[in-house]
């Protein structure tokens, strides 16, 4: 079976999750600059077939669009055009970034390693990931 790549993106950073083969577990895969997206995402669908994206869809609290909102619905669009075979399911993010910081504290992970912003967003698209893999029906 193919995996399904999840994509936590911000302008700077983009955290990235991957599932295994059979799509049960989400794990962390890597944190990489925002303007490496896309030859990663290709580079990596052609090494591992990709059966999906989920990517991360920043609202606020009262399901508006924030300033993060546009430039994530820009990146769907691209990958949508340049991967015309994948499928690009979109996920609301609202809570990731602070379910991070309480996965990795719970982890027993300290202060200094919780500060780790590259960290934070590879935990952030795992969450991500695992909801949409929650959220499936069976």
């Amino acid at each position: 079976m193919a995996r399904l790549l999840a994509i936590d993106y911000g302008h700077k950073r983009v955290g990235l999750a991957v599932t295994d083969p059979l799509q049960l577990i989400a794990t962390p895969l890597d944190t990489i600059h925002s303007q490496d997206l896309f030859p990663f995402v290709k580079k990596y669908h052609q090494q591992e077939q990709l059966a999906g994206i989920v990517i991360g869809m920043p609202r606020t609290l009262m399901n508006e669009a924030t300033d993060s909102t546009s430039a994530v619905v820009g990146v769907v669009r691209k990958l949508r055009r340049e991967l015309p075979d994948v499928p690009v399911h979109e996920v609301d993010e609202r809570f990731t970034s602070r379910m991070a910081h309480q996965a990795m504290r719970d982890g027993g992970l300290g202060q200094k390693a919780r500060r780790d912003k590259a960290l934070v967003d590879r935990v952030s698209a795992t969450i991500i990931l695992q909801s949409f893999l929650d959220s499936r029906p069976v």
